[in-house]
């Protein structure tokens, strides 16, 4: 099965990354993300609730939005997954290649991790 990213997504500057808590309240954030491959990467600290969401539900929705969050087209189903430590170069890489505030290296966390999310079709 070949994945893609929606062509509402592809090329925008940020999504709406909705994840979902433990009593099943959605939670929306924007956030910048990659796309390689028919998937979408995305930054995150690990001490931030939508690591936390995710690492204990995969389940997530993404749609264009603003920067600010205003949904901006239509929602998708997708599964997230927080990324193994040596698949991280490639995934910092899509975003330093879309963001050129990406390339200031001393400006991010050591505690940021990767998320690679897939649209289901």
């Amino acid at each position: 099965m070949t994945t893609s990213v929606p062509s509402a997504i592809s090329g925008q500057k940020y999504i709406s990354l909705i994840t979902f808590r433990k009593t099943g309240v959605a939670v929306p954030t924007p956030v910048w993300f990659g796309e390689k491959d028919g998937k979408l990467y995305v930054m995150s600290r690990d001490d931030s609730g939508k690591y936390k969401r995710i690492r204990n539900n995969s389940r997530v929705r993404v749609a264009p939005c603003t920067i600010r969050g205003k949904v901006t087209g239509p929602e998708f189903e997708a599964q997230g997954r927080i990324l193994p430590s040596e698949a991280w170069p490639e995934a910092r890489k899509t975003l330093k290649e879309k963001y050129w505030l990406m390339r200031i290296s001393p400006f991010w966390s050591k505690k940021n991790v990767f998320l690679e999310i897939v649209v289901q079709n």
